[in-house]
């Protein structure tokens, strides 16, 4: 999701939740602690420099159980950081602490956020030797099977 996609969604809430994708909901006194640019300067496994940069809102789960933060506050949070920082219409990425600290990308289900799992992957496939699709043989390809000691008559079994 975009910064521009919960600008437009969150003049529309009552409140603002996040849930996992486990169905679990972060704790509805949550505080968001950090809005900012986070940007990842760094060379893959193929040698390709490569850059990144995301929006990242920083949840945190405090002990002022009476905290709840309204879509207007939130919002005001964003357009101050815009201001200030300059921070451009990227994706967003949520880090929340769970375990422990976790990144996860962000969508709208038409009620909740929801923090989708991020994953690693290998962005230079071809120099690693990875397929980047399944290879697809026939059945003439493939080698004959060892023929076995036992046959269905010969007791062995």
């Amino acid at each position: 999701m975009k910064l521009s996609e919960i600008k437009k969604i969150l003049p529309t809430l009552d409140n603002v939740e996040f849930q996992l994708e486990n169905g679990t909901f972060v704790p509805e006194h949550f505080h968001v602690t950090e809005v900012g640019t986070v940007t990842k300067h760094f060379i893959d496994c193929g040698g390709t420099i490569r850059q990144e940069k995301a929006v990242n809102f920083q949840l945190w789960d405090a002990d002022d159980f009476e905290h709840r933060l309204k879509p207007g506050k939130l919002l005001n949070i964003i357009q101050l950081s815009e201001e200030k920082l300059g921070i451009e219409d990227d994706e967003i990425e949520v880090e929340y602490q769970n375990l422990t600290i976790g990144k996860y990308d962000l969508e709208f289900n038409g009620k909740n956020f929801i923090l989708k799992n991020k994953t690693t992957a290998c962005l230079a496939q071809e120099s690693c030797g990875i397929p980047t699709e399944k290879q697809k043989k026939g059945l003439s390809e493939l080698s004959p099977a060892k023929t076995s000691c036992c046959t269905p008559d010969s007791g062995c079994c």
